[in-house]
């Protein structure tokens, strides 16, 4: 019995979940676009993004959208674009995103060209993007960056960077980041510890 109640609590709520994009459609088709890009997000988001036709209608009610001024909506196209794998067609949404300060979009720009990604494989373009995004809180952009400098990516290696770029992970929330600088850190301070000079003497006795 409980599961025919479930069950049809599930229908009634896919039956008004539909209903509520038909409305939003209605409304986009009078020239509403902010429902325009609401019921686009509906369709190429959850369970409907599994479906490639409703997918596909979603994205055009988003292009819609972007088109008429909404800003959300062409940072959501450039965001679909790129996770489709569309590299070129979702740079100029990632770029116009990312200067308008969206975290994801400045890391998205700075995988594309680490990675190469239907660009030119470019080390310091890559940073950039990655510094911009670390700026805004991405805590794998701030990664990204200290591995560069590890490794010299693009950049002359430089520990001291490697370190505050790791640190800017960690302040972050990341729990690779935190403990990647500890180890650098206290790998650091080893000269301060007592009997250090001691050792070394040592060494040449």
């Amino acid at each position: 019995m409980k599961k025919k109640i479930a069950g049809a609590l599930l229908i009634g709520l896919t039956c008004l979940y539909a209903s509520e994009i038909d409305t939003q459609i209605k409304a986009c088709h009078n020239g509403d676009i902010k429902r325009c890009f609401e019921a686009g997000m509906a369709l190429t988001t959850g369970e409907n993004a599994e479906d490639q036709e409703k997918k596909s209608l979603g994205l055009e009610f988003i292009r819609k959208a972007c088109k008429y001024g909404e800003a959300k909506a062409c940072d959501a196209l450039g965001e679909n674009y790129y996770q489709d794998k569309h590299y070129q067609a979702a740079k100029p949404y990632l770029i116009d995103a990312c200067n308008k300060g969206t975290k994801h979009a400045c890391e998205a720009m700075g995988t594309m060209y680490r990675d190469a990604q239907e660009v030119r494989q470019n080390d310091t373009l890559a940073r950039e993007y990655y510094e911009k995004a670390c700026a805004l809180g991405s805590a794998d952009s701030c990664i990204n960056i200290a591995i560069m400098y590890r490794g010299g990516f693009g950049v002359e290696k430089n520990r001291a960077q490697e370190k505050k770029y790791y640190k800017k992970a960690c302040d972050t929330g990341s729990k690779v980041g935190c403990t990647t600088y500890t180890k650098m850190d206290n790998k650091d301070k080893g000269i301060e510890e007592p009997g250090f000079f001691d050792k070394v003497k040592s060494l040449f006795n």
